[in-house]
């Protein structure tokens, strides 16, 4: 490029020299040499308006003009760079075009969001399982999935599990919505079809569902000839035996029952009766069963209740879930164990804790422990008389009030079993209602003088 600039001063030179020289010869010095000028400067802009016409061009196939003395340099250097340029925008064309392609054969949806919640880009399928149109380009994501779980989690910005949902152009299909943050506040959302998934785990809950109700009828009438039998005088050997069985028969009722309920639970993703459950009075009555199974054991209550803030939901499922890790702390605590039972507020949420110092669990198995029929050590679990679904139980109650389940524990050194409410799922009590709680919540001293209680 110095060399095209000392061209060009050259070139001028060379012209106005010439129209010296000129000039001179005509007598006319001074005007010669502004010929020679003007004319160097007519064939600048020539070359100039050549140049700005080749660029103002759409089509950058076409090659710049040819060209002389410095603009030629000037061009060649045009040339080469042009030719660079497009032989990058072919490569880069050809990488998008392979992209486009790759996306367009998933199967997957693929949604990209900007900063400000509006939408860039979407594959093909997006159209399918999303309605996605071209002219939803800059649209905000609120105004096409407009389902409010859906918008919920998009704002929670917490990603890990994904969420499941109905299509909101399909309804017989189900879809599975993950979402992953990348660049400055940018969004990639993936929705997966599982509506082959959906319905294969259904037809297993159904069958689950249906066994367990053809076996409670025959279980019942067992029972029942059972508990006839042994009203009567019988051989000892006869009524041990018998005794035996009726026991296996009620546990294999407890085993139905939790079977079905699960079954339900598992049935729909959220509660549709969400109503104030009077949280001081269950977990007053729950306290009164634990002492009741406590028996001789002589186990040692502490409660901290709230009684100034009330928890919203189905109050039969709740008290399921809360009574399973009250009594699952009474069976694996020796007597006379401490067991504290708490619900506090903080600005995170509800908290419903229950904290033993009983025979504890190796962390190797907290992972598990909510699987259905997962179990530490099979010897004690059976002479627990558990199912194995208490905490399956557990868990499928707290996913359907959006809440979450967190385990403490260390091989004898106790458990602590925490469920985390949200925010929204917290009703403050007026002082009239706190008051009336609090006197429902308080529970009468134990008979036994082995088990205390404290609030």
């Amino acid at each position: 490029m110095r060399h095209s600039r000392h061209s060009m001063i050259y070139s001028l030179g060379g012209f106005s020299l010439a129209g010296l020289v000129l000039g001179a010869v005509v007598s006319y010095p001074g005007w010669g040499l502004a010929l020679g000028a003007g004319l160097w400067g007519v064939l600048q802009a020539r070359q100039y308006n050549r140049l700005m016409d080749w660029l103002s061009q759409e089509d950058d196939a076409n090659l710049p003009p040819e060209g002389d003395g410095p603009w030629g340099d000037l061009l060649d250097q045009l040339a080469r760079r042009h030719k660079r340029s497009q032989t990058r925008e072919r490569e880069l064309r050809a990488v998008i075009t392979r992209f486009q392609q790759s996306t367009a054969a998933l199967s997957d949806a693929i949604v990209i969001i900007d900063s400000h919640n509006n939408l860039e880009w979407w594959n093909r399928t997006a159209v399918t399982l999303l309605g996605l149109q071209a002219r939803d380009r800059g649209k905000s994501i609120f105004n096409l999935l407009r389902d409010p779980r859906f918008i919920r989690y998009y704002r929670k910005l917490q990603y890990q599990e994904p969420l499941q949902l109905i299509s909101p152009v399909n309804p017989d299909i189900h879809l599975q919505y993950q979402i992953d943050r990348f660049g400055e506040g940018d969004r990639i959302l993936v929705a997966r079809d599982i509506t082959r998934l959906v319905r294969l785990e259904q037809t297993r809950q159904d069958f689950v569902a249906n066994a367990s109700h053809e076996l409670r009828t025959p279980l019942t009438v067992i029972r029942g000839y059972l508990e006839t039998f042994l009203e009567q005088e019988m051989p000892r050997p006869l009524q041990r035996g018998l005794s035996q069985m009726q026991q296996q028969a009620r546990r294999m009722e407890s085993l139905v029952t939790d079977l079905l309920l699960l079954s339900r639970l598992e049935s729909t993703q959220h509660i549709s009766d969400e109503e104030p459950i009077g949280i001081q009075s269950l977990i007053a009555q729950i306290h009164r069963d634990a002492i009741d199974l406590s028996g001789e054991q002589g186990h040692r209550f502490e409660l901290d209740i709230d009684s100034d803030h009330d928890l919203v939901g189905q109050k039969l499922e709740l008290q399921s879930a809360f009574s399973n890790l009250v009594f699952n702390a009474v069976r694996y605590t020796p007597g006379p164990g401490l067991i504290e039972i708490r619900w506090y507020v903080d600005g995170k949420g509800g908290h419903f804790s229950v904290r033993d110092n009983g025979i504890g669990i190796d962390p190797v198995h907290i992972p598990r422990l909510t699987e259905r029929f997962y179990r530490v050590d099979e010897s004690r679990s059976s002479a627990s008389g558990g199912t194995g679904l208490g905490l399956a139980i557990v868990k499928h109650v707290l996913m359907r009030h959006g809440a979450q389940l967190t385990i403490e524990s260390r091989s004898g050194k106790g458990s602590t079993f925490s469920c985390h409410f949200p925010r929204d799922a917290i009703r403050r009590l007026n002082d009239g209602d706190s008051a009336d709680q609090s006197r429902t919540a308080r529970p009468e001293a134990p008979a036994s003088p082995e088990c205390s209680s404290t609030q």
